[in-house]
């Protein structure tokens, strides 16, 4: 229902229906700005984001297909906005500057003092209120390449391959980086999973 109504406002605003649009923003605008505010880490960037985004979803109201819904498409053109906001803050490495998978083997990985069995998914703890400042608390205290990963992997639901495309590293990369951030957060938050699994 919630994708029909979308599909038939997007229709009605690319022939020229600018209420229809105004609509899509009032009805969206406030989870690509989460989607933003987790990528870039900054209030003023993730409202630039949202505005970026339904300039991008403006001009090409004629490329939506509609393979997918309205909210997963503007969320990838949201996406690529704040990655981009975030190579021009030089947050993240160019391809030339990514040290490649061999650089971040298991060698490398975090030692953590303490993992609690973590019996929910990723986007299941997402989904709960009491844990969702939790995890973004955690999430902010990570490096952005592992919080990147894990961002789009196991919140957004990209693919291996679409997210390695979005932060232009090698697919096995995101897989190396997802597995650190999933045990770097699992160690933070094993206080809170100890005592909410008793």
């Amino acid at each position: 229902m919630e994708t029909a109504i979308d599909h038939k406002l997007l229709q009605d605003a690319s022939e020229g229906n600018f209420e229809a649009f105004d609509e899509l923003v009032r009805r969206h605008e406030r989870s690509l700005y989460v989607i933003a505010k987790r990528i870039t880490k900054n209030r003023a960037d993730a409202e630039d984001v949202v505005q970026q985004t339904f300039v991008s979803v403006l001009r090409r109201l004629g490329d939506f297909r509609g393979d997918s819904s309205f909210h997963t498409w503007a969320s990838r053109i949201a996406t690529n906005h704040a990655i981009d906001t975030l190579r021009k803050r030089s947050v993240l490495p160019t391809p030339a500057t990514d040290q490649g998978p061999d650089a971040e083997g298991p060698s490398s990985w975090p030692e953590p003092k303490r993992i609690a069995r973590w019996n929910s998914s990723p986007e299941e703890l997402a989904q709960h209120r009491e844990t969702v400042q939790l995890l973004e608390d955690a999430l902010g205290e990570l490096d952005d390449k592992y919080r990147l990963v894990f961002i789009l992997r196991d919140i957004e639901g990209y693919s291996t391959k679409k997210t390695a495309e979005l932060l232009d590293i090698s697919e096995n990369n995101v897989r190396v980086r997802l597995i650190r951030a999933r045990l770097m957060l699992r160690e933070r938050l094993s206080e809170f999973f100890t005592e909410t699994s008793n």
